[in-house]
């Protein structure tokens, strides 16, 4: 049973961190082209996706959580029984725990590409356009 439980989160993780990527791909795609150079994007725009796959399940999938179910925390205790409310339980922490780990990721994605977006802004305002230039001569 307890196999089978660690499949089906991790199937269930796989999922609702796929939903979520494709959710969030285009924002994150048009955040990057407007960043960086068109050659980054692309490269950081599937890193960003892979990273949050990795994030999404390992945070999903709660390997030292599940461990109640094979061995008693300590001497003398019982294992935990997997019954349909520990089922439904699990399934509920697994959906949550992954949105949670993939809402951090992108939190801290953004955040960056905000810092970097300000900078970025700020060079092409200091920048002096070339019809300021040709307007002077």
């Amino acid at each position: 049973m307890f196999f089978t439980l660690l499949i089906v989160t991790l199937l269930v993780s796989a999922g609702v961190a796929a939903v979520t990527v494709f959710l969030f791909n285009r924002p994150i795609g048009a955040v990057l082209a407007r960043i960086v150079s068109a050659e980054l994007s692309s490269a950081w725009h599937r890193y960003i996706k892979f990273a949050a796959f990795v994030v999404g399940i390992s945070g999903g999938v709660r390997v030292h959580q599940l461990e109640r179910y094979i061995s008693a925390p300590h001497e003398g205790a019982q294992i935990l029984e997997l019954t349909p409310e520990r089922w439904t339980l699990e399934l509920y922490r697994t959906v949550i725990e992954t949105l949670q780990s993939m809402a951090w990721l992108f939190l801290i994605v953004f955040l960056v590409a905000l810092i970097a977006y300000v900078i970025v802004r700020g060079f092409e305002l200091r920048r002096p356009s070339r019809d300021d230039k040709s307007n002077e001569a």
